[in-house]
This record gives C-alpha cells, structure tokens and sequence, in this order.
C-alpha cells in the first residue's frame, strides 16, 4: 500500500505547447498544463461540462519524451504524485502551486 500514498492518475489535453527547460548538468524539465473535463447533466437537464486545469512536470527521460512527441491538444494519459510548493514574488507576495510530478506518460489518440 506504500505505492498508494500519493498516487494520480489523470487522462487530458495540452492546454499549450510544453515549456521545456535545459538544467546546467543536461536534465530536461518539462512543464505543461493538462485539462480534464468532466460532463454531467444540471437540475434543468441541460449538459454542462467542467474542465480543470492541472500543472504538469516531468523530468528526464519523460521531459524528452514530452519535448519530442507533445504539443498543444494532444491526449495523454498521466502518473505521478501530488507536489506543493510556493515562491515569493518580485513584490514579495508569497505565493503557491500545485503541481503533479509525472513519472510514467501514455501518449493517446492519434
């Protein structure tokens, strides 16, 4: 059950091209937001979707893998753990974000 503890699955679309990112020693970082969309029908029987956004980084082999065979709209399928963190802004604001750390990818679709 350890493998359990912290554990995402998610199946989406690039919202954008993924930004990816050259470490000084040759690690790649690749960043890119995955939309999910989730349908149902309201009180009044009309469809309503509701798309949320999520951020996406991977490292390594995974970012090279993102960087050589994604772009915008493409379907993915992703594994990974939940990460939080937070900057300081120039102003000074803190501020906060959620990412998943995508270790395993399936390319979906055509």
């Amino acid at each position: 059950m350890n493998a359990l503890k912290n554990k995402v699955q998610l199946i989406g679309n690039l919202g954008q091209d993924p930004e990816i990112i050259t470490m000084e020693n040759g690690t790649k970082l690749a960043k890119f937001s995955l939309a999910t969309t989730e349908s149902y029908k309201n009180a009044k029987g009309e469809k309503v979707d509701d798309t949320q956004w999520h951020n996406i980084v991977a490292w390594g082999k995974t970012a090279e893998i993102v960087e050589t065979y994604l772009l915008k709209g493409k379907q993915v399928a992703v594994e990974g753990k939940l990460t939080h963190r937070s900057y300081e802004t120039k102003e000074g604001e803190k501020r906060y974000i959620t990412e998943i750390r995508c270790n395993e990818l399936l390319m979906l679709g055509k």
